[in-house]
């Protein structure tokens, strides 16, 4: 049974003990509020269901989002940006009780960030505060009263992917444009394998192998190692760069690639097109010289066939040759 007293002249203390259980104390402003508590918490014991929320009571959500910060977040990827999200989540949820966070909350935050930011940055950051809540409940043993508020509300509808490709002759423009061979040689390079702005910076040259035609991304994206085949073209321009002391093949930073490639569109006139279309383009270059699915997602390192579809677009003038 549990124990009722009064505390002070205005509160009531309501204590449980049970075999089994660690004594819960929970302090009403009413005598009813702590026998009704009390029935609930006795009764959910005595069929095994109970779970403790005193740890979820007491705890806010901004110490959960540092927490997730400094144990979970250096074994990601995309560091940077789950950085600055965690921020706007700590902005805006960081003064609550974990307890209290319900999807209303959650909803109200996705209504006024749609007036904000686009809807897959909302997307992002609605991702981000469900992995902290998860790791809340499962790493951090904290039961959730509500569940994951994240899991039922609706999230935005995604954005049309981008079906930017390369016109004829822009790719010989941009080039030109550049102003520096290496710039030039990153920017063939992705056209040629499909590799994304971080694994052609981070390529090392001890991971190519020109004889074979290959070469190893051990750390992608998806947290997976590749091995890339290299066209003609491909092996022909590795082979033309020089060695670096740093056992780097490029000196470039994924930023400074991604300003000096914008810089070169605006010189050579070319409008609406970033350095991650290319990746776009050279997939779809893959199936129009005859690769099956499987192949070309071996070639980009695409986890499902849907992902791979929406970096996919082959040109309507190249369908209609097969067609004969």
């Amino acid at each position: 049974m549990a124990t009722i007293r009064k505390k002070g002249d205005y509160q009531w203390h309501a204590q449980i003990r049970r075999k089994g259980f660690q004594n819960q104390t929970r302090t009403f402003d009413t005598r009813a509020e702590a026998e009704k508590w009390a029935a609930i918490v006795e009764s959910e014991m005595a069929r095994g269901v109970f779970r403790s929320v005193a740890e979820a009571e007491k705890t806010t959500v901004g110490e959960v989002i540092d927490r997730y910060e400094a144990e979970i977040l250096p074994g990601k990827k995309g560091i940077a940006p789950d950085r600055a999200r965690l921020k706007t989540l700590h902005g805006e949820f960081g003064s609550m009780i974990l307890a209290s966070v319900t999807s209303a909350h959650v909803a109200r935050f996705r209504d006024k960030r749609m007036k904000i930011v686009s809807a897959q940055s909302v997307i992002h950051e609605i991702n981000l505060l469900n992995r902290v809540l998860k790791a809340a409940a499962i790493d951090f043993g904290i039961v959730l009263p509500h569940g994951l508020p994240t899991a039922l509300i609706r999230k935005p509808k995604k954005p049309r992917g981008r079906d930017r490709r390369l016109e004829p002759g822009e790719l010989d423009k941009i080039i030109e444009a550049t102003g520096s061979p290496e710039l030039g040689a990153i920017v063939l390079l992705a056209v040629e394998t499909a590799m994304r702005r971080g694994e052609i910076a981070g390529l090392l040259r001890s991971n190519i192998n020109l004889k074979k035609r290959t070469l190893v991304l051990p750390d992608t994206k998806n947290g997976e190692s590749r091995v890339v085949p290299l066209s003609s073209r491909a092996v022909d321009l590795l082979s033309s760069l020089s060695p670096r002391i740093s056992g780097r093949v490029f000196g470039m930073n994924p930023d400074s690639i991604t300003q000096a490639f914008d810089r070169a569109c605006f010189r050579a006139g070319i409008d609406d097109l970033r350095f991650h279309d290319l990746r776009h383009e050279a997939a779809s270059r893959l199936f129009e010289k005859g690769l099956n699915p499987m192949e070309v997602a071996s070639i980009t390192g695409h986890k499902t066939l849907q992902m791979l579809k929406r970096y996919t677009h082959l040109r309507a003038e190249e369908l209609a040759k097969k067609l004969g």
